[in-house]
């Protein structure tokens, strides 16, 4: 496929919605030590995270499925919009209740957008420079993970939660150049019949490759989103500042998505299976470096770590599009969204283990953890 000059204005434009997009699957994460400086326990505030995942996460393959059937593309420009008023009302919640189920209601919102965005970005995309192009789709959501504690951490602390009615705004912004740029193009389109392979057939032909590929990326999430949302406590436990705690996660990330556009670009030149195994166990190996360490050089290897973490984020999207050709938008969803899900409801769990085994035994495991995600990623038959 070849991509005309119109279509680089819609892949930046959905790669800086996907920006804001993930700028919120990150929020719930950041507000963490506020909510519990306000009265949460780690378990109870690391559940908000597990209810907002069960559904941001694992609904998208089925949300993805009705895209390809049905061809919503509205979804893409609904979804952000409809996630940022309901998370930016977490601040004057007091209910934990009603807190579970606003977060649990507004996943609804990023399920919606990412595996429209997903494959319309592969959709707009020459054959040979699918895993860049989706590697720039993903750094740009990395970089929204990014920036969420970089802003608004100095606002919460400045201004206490009740301030988070105004993180809105960059929800509304995404909404309106999403409907500028894509709403007259879904509109001509919605009516055209989409070729898609059935749901059953598909999976009885490809299930044990897309099980590798979804394990992967379950615990290679496990340790995501665990650091995302504890490596704030862990930094205090070692008497790091809530304010430097937030710009070192803020670098991590930010390395973590030059990571992946960087993995993206070699899984093109040298092949995904040696970038997506290599990637994940190196980040175990400065994971441990950064828990061993102390001081600038532990800021450094955590910084490292992120890269490799992230490097692989977007093979294993088109690892999963490969194998589902005629269901790319499920395919999305299953990547970004059931097996990144599965891992993310890990963070109740690690919640659990911190308030019994204490903070420092949990970040070691996620240390752990994608060594063994890069050994499985051995046996994954990849086409290069």
């Amino acid at each position: 496929m070849t991509i005309v000059k119109t279509n680089k204005t819609k892949l930046f434009i959905l790669s800086l919605s996907h920006m804001v997009n993930d700028y919120y699957m990150n929020f719930i994460q950041t507000l963490m030590p506020f909510l519990i400086a306000a009265g949460l326990s780690a378990g109870k505030a690391g559940f908000l995270v597990s209810v907002f995942t069960i559904t941001s996460s694992l609904i998208q393959p089925i949300i993805g499925y009705i895209v390809d059937v049905k061809n919503q593309k509205w979804f893409v420009y609904i979804g952000t919009l409809f996630m940022a008023v309901l998370l930016s009302l977490l601040g004057i919640m007091k209910s934990y209740p009603l807190l579970l189920i606003i977060s649990g209601i507004a996943g609804i919102g990023t399920a919606a957008f990412h595996p429209q965005a997903s494959a319309m970005t592969t959709e707009f995309s020459s054959v040979e420079k699918r895993n860049t192009n989706q590697a720039f789709f993903v750094t740009l959501g990395n970089i929204g993970w990014a920036l969420t504690p970089l802003t608004v951490v100095p606002f919460v602390e400045k201004y206490g939660l009740s301030i988070t009615p105004i993180f809105v705004i960059p929800g509304l912004i995404a909404f309106i150049l999403l409907f500028l740029s894509l709403s007259k193009n879904n509109a001509s389109s919605s009516n055209v019949k989409k070729e898609y392979s059935p749901l059953l057939i598909t999976l009885r032909t490809s299930w044990k490759e897309l099980t590798k590929i979804m394990i992967v990326v379950a615990l290679r999430s496990l340790t995501y989103y665990g650091m995302l949302s504890y490596l704030a406590l862990y930094l205090k436990h070692k008497n790091v500042s809530v304010l430097l705690s937030s710009k070192l996660l803020f670098f991590m990330l930010f390395a973590g998505a030059l990571g992946g556009l960087i993995g993206g670009m070699l899984a093109d030149k040298y092949g995904k299976k040696l970038i997506l195994t290599t990637s994940l166990i190196l980040s175990s190996f400065f994971f441990l470096i950064f828990i061993l360490t102390t001081g600038m050089l532990s800021y450094i290897m955590l910084i490292i770590a992120g890269t490799m973490l992230l490097a692989s984020f977007s093979i294993t999207t088109v690892l999963a599009q490969s194998l589902l050709s005629k269901n790319a938008a499920m395919a999305s969803g299953l990547a970004l969204g059931f097996g990144t899900g599965i891992g993310g409801l890990g963070v109740g769990l690690f919640g659990i283990l911190i308030d019994f085994n204490g903070i420092t035994s949990a970040i070691l495991l996620m240390a752990i953890i994608p060594i063994l995600a890069g050994l499985i990623s051995l046996s994954i038959k990849a086409q290069n």
